[in-house]
This record gives C-alpha cells, sequence and structure tokens, in this order.
C-alpha cells in the first residue's frame, strides 16, 4: 500500500482520513482527489463510524490543487472540476467532520478545512487564500469559506492573498481552535469524544438544521422547527435517549470505550 496517497482506519467510532503525500506538500492531486473521495464515502457508509478526522503526514496539510497537473490542461480538463464533490462531501457529511491540522493550508486546501464542521490547528499553521497571486480565483472555496469568516476578512483576504496565521484565523472564524503540538491529539479528541455522545441522527439533522437558510424571523420558522423537534422526540433514537438519561446510563449509540 505504498502507493496509497489517503489512508482510512476506523477506531472507537471515529473514522481517521489521512492525506499522506508529502512529496508535493499534499496537493490535490488526480490520485489524491480519487482517493479522498472514496474515504468519504466509505466513511459516510461505514454504520460503526461516528465521526470523521481529517488529517495529514508532512509538514503541510494541504496546499491546495496541483498546479503541475493543471498547467497546459483546458477549463473542461482541469482537475478542479472535481473537487466541488470533495467540498461537498465534507459539508454535508451526516456524520460531523473534524479537521486536524499540524501544518500549512493554503487554497483549496483552506476550502477543505472551511468545509469541515470543526478545526483544529497548531499555533504554527499558516493560511492563504494565495488564487489571486496565480491568476486564479477563490471560486469554488467561498462557497463553504464565506458562511464561516467574517465579511470584512475575506474581503482582505480574498485580494490581498496574503498569509495569515492560526489565531487570525480562529479569530475570523475560518479554525474553531488553537493547540500546541504536544497538545494537538487531546484538543482532537475532546471534540471527538463530544460528538460521539450524540445521537446519530439527531448529529445529521443538526447539520442540516446549521446548513438551512436562515428564518427571517423568529416566528417565521417556529411552526417548522416544532415540526423537528417533535419529530425527534418521538423518534426511537430520541425515546432512548430520554430512557437513559432518565436509568443514568450512556445511550445505546455511545461507542464502547
Amino acid at each position: 500500500m505504498s502507493d496509497e496517497l489517503v489512508h482510512y482506519s476506523v477506531a472507537s467510532g471515529t473514522a481517521t482520513i489521512t492525506l499522506d503525500s508529502p512529496h508535493n506538500r499534499n496537493a490535490l492531486s488526480a490520485q489524491l482527489r480519487r482517493e479522498l473521495r472514496a474515504s468519504l464515502a466509505k466513511a459516510r457508509h461505514d454504520e460503526t463510524v461516528r465521526v470523521i478526522v481529517l488529517t495529514h503526514t508532512g509538514k503541510v496539510f494541504c496546499a491546495g490543487m496541483d498546479l503541475k497537473e493543471a498547467r497546459g490542461a483546458g477549463a473542461g480538463d482541469q482537475g478542479v472540476n472535481e473537487f466541488p464533490e470533495i467540498l461537498e462531501q465534507l459539508w454535508n457529511s451526516p456524520k460531523p467532520v473534524v479537521a486536524k491540522l499540524h501544518g500549512p493550508a493554503r487554497a483549496g486546501g483552506v476550502g477543505m478545512v472551511a468545509a469541515c464542521d470543526i478545526a483544529v490547528a497548531v499555533p504554527e499553521a499558516t493560511f492563504a487564500f494565495s488564487e489571486v497571486r496565480i491568476g486564479v480565483v477563490p471560486a469554488l472555496i467561498s462557497l463553504v469559506v464565506l458562511p464561516r469568516i467574517t465579511a470584512r476578512a475575506a474581503q482582505e483576504l480574498f485580494l490581498t492573498g496574503e498569509v495569515f496565521d492560526a489565531e487570525r484565523a480562529a479569530q475570523i472564524g475560518l479554525i474553531s481552535s488553537v493547540a500546541p503540538a504536544e497538545k494537538l491529539d487531546d484538543e482532537v479528541a475532546r471534540y471527538t469524544n463530544a460528538i460521539a455522545l450524540g445521537g446519530p441522527n439527531a448529529l445529521a439533522a443538526t447539520k442540516e438544521l446549521l446548513a438551512s437558510p436562515r428564518h427571517a424571523t423568529p416566528s417565521a420558522g417556529f411552526k417548522a422547527m416544532n415540526a423537528l423537534s417533535a419529530r425527534f422526540f418521538a423518534s426511537e433514537e430520541g425515546q432512548e435517549g430520554i430512557t437513559a438519561f432518565g436509568q443514568k446510563r450512556k445511550p445505546s449509540w455511545v461507542p464502547a470505550d
């Protein structure tokens, strides 16, 4: 399996997907894109998986599209045409996805970070929307980045392409948390363990809720949200959770230690 660029493993309800192409800074080559799509699909359909961790080997999380492959190709042959599927798999995954970065992300790599539900990075990790500096547009990633970060930060960072650090990334909403390298695993585990306590169906529905357009006023959404709440209170999963709470035990969906 030495030629594999994306590794997949499952332990205690967590699927770990690892980008392993350090020779090109985990750039989104055709092979890596293909294997990443397959791993994300595998995690989605694996009933033992409750949460997904997307991480990497080497010093860089992801440098964006593989520019060597992009050079000389026409618009219809660009690898970026396959990238929306990856962003959509991350964004719409019914199982929460946590990005774990111990190195920089650029361009499409930043897009993948934004598409994840939670992202944790070391202080040394840096980020940049570097597209404009090579004469291209951060078009695809804007669909997942703009809902995450502040409008003023997007204006500045998309137009300048400047590098910014993990602390700034957390301030503007791109990542969730910053942790030193020696505590990165613990911080990621804090999130994955907390997520695993939630009901699988409830988590998937909550992700849909978070991605849905906001109602103009609370009153406009009360009817729909009440129906959603009542349906889950009465569901098999909801009743199991309520019963478990009353019996002071863990619900049946919590992975065994």
